[in-house]
């Protein structure tokens, strides 16, 4: 129930009032110091003392104080939430395990800290410009910004804004601009393709993701590597969008135009899923006739048939580790040079390969 106290003729403190809640005064008052070393112990604690902080607390339990969010942000110039940029369309977002994982391992670290996560979906456009308006009127302490492509210019636009963030996923234009995590996909890529030539497999193909994506040109880059040291050929090459349609649509054209391929290294989980389907209405067995491998390990790769050996992408980790930076950032712990931390890919032995 929401009190108030005031002091009897004798200066004791009495109880609440009814149905009015209580005040700052009246907890700096309890807590026998000064409004301001109040407000700045509930605050934060900057400069106040361990037993000025002490009392502080005590009074505020004692109370029920809960502080005035806008006077709050008057004070700390902090709203207390996060923004998730992702400029992807809401039907994937919600879809994609991908964005599952990424949205899970954020809030993880976020709830801890009593942080609100503000969700962010700007394709180009008038959705951009509306969160870059958003942005800019500092409605959000800081963002983290996933699965960004060359045209979103987001690295630009937010070092421009001089706003705390960190990408999950390396920038592919910019990077040296923000801070961001990622994992090292040319050395996912180049795993994936090595274990298809230790099977025997001498036409190896690939579904390679968005040229205009990182994750896309360099997971093809570490394919490319593998196979010039293999000696092998490296033109048997599809695109796709890291969906499953996307990936029946890429298998569909590798198989009309490489009829003999007995490898496939694909570069998302989801668009493998696709591509096994399309393989099994030709005809073709897995791993029999044609090995495949994927990308992410996030859930899809053990629900396939066959089981889908694949490349582990850490999103989890990388997502609390992002976090993490944004807000060591905006607590002012690091001196403002962007901060790159790179996990190392792992191969997950299953079926498929």
């Amino acid at each position: 129930m929401a009190r108030v106290t005031s002091s009897d003729p004798n200066g004791q403190v009495q109880g609440p009032g009814p149905g009015q809640a209580p005040t700052l005064d009246e907890v700096a008052r309890l807590a026998g110091v000064s409004r301001a070393t109040a407000s700045r112990a509930i605050n934060g604690g900057n400069r106040v003392s361990a037993t000025a902080q002490a009392a502080v607390d005590a009074a505020v339990e004692s109370l029920g104080y809960s502080p005035n969010p806008a006077a709050r942000s008057l004070v700390t110039r902090r709203t207390d939430s996060i923004g998730l940029v992702v400029p992807e369309p809401d039907e994937r977002v919600f879809t994609d395990p991908f964005f599952v994982h990424t949205l899970r391992s954020v809030n993880r670290v976020l709830s801890v800290r009593d942080l609100q996560l503000v969700l962010l979906l700007a394709r180009p456009g008038d959705e951009e410009r509306r969160m870059l308006r958003y942005l800019r009127r500092r409605h959000i302490d800081g963002v983290l910004v996933v699965s960004h492509h060359r045209s979103d210019r987001l690295a630009d636009h937010l070092a421009a804004l001089a706003l705390p963030c960190a990408f999950v996923g390396r920038p592919i234009e910019s990077a040296d601009k923000v801070a961001y995590v990622d994992t090292d996909n040319v050395a996912g890529g180049r795993i994936a393709a090595e274990l298809l030539v230790q099977r025997g497999c001498t036409r190896i193909g690939t579904i390679a993701g968005p040229t205009d994506m990182a994750a896309g040109t360099d997971r093809l880059e570490g394919w490319r590597a593998a196979l010039s040291d293999a000696g092998l050929p490296d033109d048997a090459v599809a695109y796709g969008d890291f969906t499953e349609a996307g990936g029946e649509a890429a298998a569909r054209e590798l198989l009309a135009s490489y009829p003999d391929l007995d490898g496939i290294a694909v570069a998302s989980d989801l668009m493998a899923a696709g591509a096994l389907r399309v393989l099994a209405a030709a005809g073709k067995r897995v791993p029999e006739d044609v090995a495949v491998t994927g990308y992410d390990d996030l859930g899809v790769s053990d629900r396939t048939h066959p089981t889908l050996t694949t490349v582990r992408n850490p999103i989890g980790e990388m997502a609390e580790q992002a976090t993490r930076l944004l807000l060591e950032q905006i607590e002012g712990e690091r001196d403002g040079r962007p901060i790159r931390v790179i996990f190392p890919p792992s191969l997950v032995r299953r079926e498929s390969a």
